[in-house]
């Protein structure tokens, strides 16, 4: 890193993304890794949403979540993976002023705007499970639709903020930022300003907007799971229960990686980077693969798509 009394740069023009510190061989093998995990990051969301689309008997909320879950899996890794792969290859590894902002911006938009589609997903199993006959008087179209684009509008909001504050500090003459993409903490440590106002808008936009998602879903699985333990059968429960584990699976991968990501010691960069990699893309990837092989909705969409398309060959 650059030593902040080196000077200071108002006119930065870009920046240099170190990625993983490891030997030049190593960098093609992980070109194709990351070329392997996005390509089934492509293939199984856009799998999703089409399956979803194309059958009418998955036209329910749950399913209308799960096709913005899976646009948001597909868009927040694609703002990261490509520049990653195309730096892995490049001597440079440059990224200019404007696209680390943008990729900055997008990232950030996309990850709050899932923690919000998740919240909103476990309060329409909370619905279903706990008021089933008023679910489709609560989880209209009209209320799905509404809180799906509250989500993208608080993602929008949170990351204007983010960006402004974090692209408007002076930077010093360093303009390494030891990542493989334009991590907001790293992006930090190469600034000369006062990071005060970036701390208590970081924390404002996580007490203000994250952690209400962790609330809702929380209270509303402390409802599913005193509901669920007073259906008699044992059947019963475990029917009530299949509908909420791959959302708790899915709920448990994001958090549980975004956590490990920020809890693991800032001196550690190359533990961090590797938590960043299961975060930005493995999640993305086995979110589709955990919704279609617990659901039998899916598989037999799924199933009934390719006895058609063999018909027809």
């Amino acid at each position: 890193m650059g030593d902040k009394g080196a000077g200071n740069y108002s006119d930065v023009t870009d920046f240099i993304l170190v990625g993983f510190r490891v030997r030049p061989e190593f960098h093609v093998l992980l070109f194709f890794l990351f070329l392997l995990v996005y390509g089934m990051i492509v293939l199984g969301n856009i799998s999703m949403m089409a399956i979803i689309v194309t059958d009418s008997q998955l036209n329910t909320p749950m399913y209308f979540f799960l096709g913005n879950l899976s646009f948001i899996d597909l868009f927040y890794s694609t703002v990261i993976a490509p520049k990653a792969m195309v730096n892995f290859l490049s001597e440079k590894k440059t990224i200019s002023f404007a696209g680390c902002a943008a990729q900055f911006f997008l990232f950030a938009l996309f990850i709050v705007t899932e923690a919000f589609v998740l919240a909103a997903m476990a309060y329409d199993r909370f619905s279903a499970i706990c008021n089933p006959l008023l679910y489709s008087v609560h989880m209209s179209r009209r209320l799905c639709t509404q809180m799906v684009a509250g989500s993208y509008f608080c993602g929008w909001v949170s990351s204007i903020l983010q960006v402004s504050v974090t692209f408007s500090v002076t930077f010093c003459a360093s303009r390494v930022i030891d990542h493989f993409y334009c991590d907001s903490y790293q992006i930090e440590k190469i600034s000369c300003s006062n990071l005060f106002v970036n701390k208590i808008v970081s924390l404002s936009l996580a007490a203000i907007i994250i952690l209400p998602t962790i609330v809702v879903i929380v209270i509303s699985y402390m409802y599913i799971v005193a509901t669920v333990l007073k259906i008699p059968s044992s059947e019963g429960r475990k029917k009530a229960f299949s509908t909420c584990s791959s959302h708790l699976g899915v709920v448990s991968l994001l958090y549980g990686t975004v956590s490990f990501v920020y809890l693991t010691s800032p001196s550690n960069l190359e533990l961090r980077k590797v938590a960043s990699v299961f975060h930005i893309l493995v999640t993305p990837m086995l979110n589709p693969l955990i919704y279609s092989l617990r659901n039998k909705d899916v598989k037999q969409a799924l199933r009934k798509i390719l006895w058609n398309k063999k018909a027809l060959s």
